[in-house]
């Protein structure tokens, strides 16, 4: 179960316009694994600092029940999207965009429940996420043949961000930068520097962010997830499946009834995805409430 649920995160990394934070809230993970990710930064601060115990502790509150399984997952899935998906995207530009946005809209459900009560204060934030969502997407795409690999791993440490913060794509800001196609062929290709170069950038993006967003979620829940909420309404500009290659938006064609029931189809899946996911916890929550009656 948790392999499969990292995988789908692994595939919505590959997908410029979706964020692999958003997939996270979806299937349930997202708390989970800020708070894994957190303890293990805090741990690994703890040894290089000679803290040994400190360190054993953090490291006991890390999940790794689940966090092994859905990183295999996730890197499976990587590999595998890389060489299934880039063609789809490249060759179904306008079905593929309006499968996503179906899916995009219908997670911003999972964050506007985990809110609660919308103040004004949440509205005004989530405006606010709304609108710099909708500036970064509209950013024209970039292009680097050949990047040099510091580039690659500053490039990562700002794109693995979008991993933990649903409604910022990696793979979009990757497209920004132009970095996404040489990322794509490093990975198809093996290309060991180029991979390490990125693996090094991401660690240091976890590294200085996790800990700020894991704080956040902590002490400032409802105005944190208002902004994720806003992000991901942003995000949807991504994905409005009529646009040229400098990302302007046009206006609807002569498909415009296919791509609307595929844009349907992607919403169905998240719907579905969502039911299952409330069902199993709901189990889940039953099966640990019976267990002290039957001791």
């Amino acid at each position: 179960m948790h392999v499969a649920r990292g995988a789908l995160i692994g595939v919505a990394e590959v997908v410029p316009g979706i964020s692999g934070g958003t997939v996270a809230l979806v299937v349930g993970l997202y708390g989970t694994l800020i708070n894994s990710a957190g303890h293990l930064l805090t741990a690994l601060r703890h040894l290089v600092r000679g803290r040994r115990e400190q360190a054993r502790e953090a490291h006991a509150e890390v999940r790794w029940i689940i966090l092994v399984p859905v990183a295999v997952g996730m890197l499976t899935a990587l590999v595998i999207a890389a060489q299934l998906l880039e063609p789809v995207l490249e060759e179904h530009p306008v079905g593929s965009r309006a499968v996503f946005a179906g899916m995009i809209l219908v997670s911003l459900l999972v964050p506007a429940r985990m809110v609660g009560r919308w103040t004004p204060r949440e509205v005004a934030l989530a405006h606010g996420g709304l609108v710099a969502g909708v500036l970064l997407t509209g950013l024209p795409p970039g292009t680097v043949a050949e990047p040099p690999l510091l580039l690659v791993t500053a490039a990562a440490a700002v794109a693995i961000c979008a991993l933990v913060l649903p409604g910022v794509s990696g793979s979009f800001l990757l497209l920004t930068v132009g970095l996404y196609a040489p990322t794509l062929a490093a990975l198809n290709d093996r290309n060991v520097p180029y991979i390490a170069a990125f693996a090094l950038g991401a660690f240091i993006g976890l590294g200085a962010f996790v800990k700020l967003l894991q704080h956040l979620l902590h002490h400032h829940a409802a105005v944190t997830l208002s902004v994720m909420t806003g992000l991901m309404a942003g995000s949807l500009r991504a994905l409005w499946p009529w646009q040229d290659g400098d990302r302007t938006l046009l206006a609807p064609g002569s498909d415009l009834w296919p791509v609307t029931g595929l844009a349907l189809l992607g919403a169905a899946a998240v719907i579905t995805l969502l039911v299952v996911e409330t069902r199993v916890a709901r189990r889940r929550e039953d099966d640990e409430a019976a267990q002290p009656a039957q001791v």
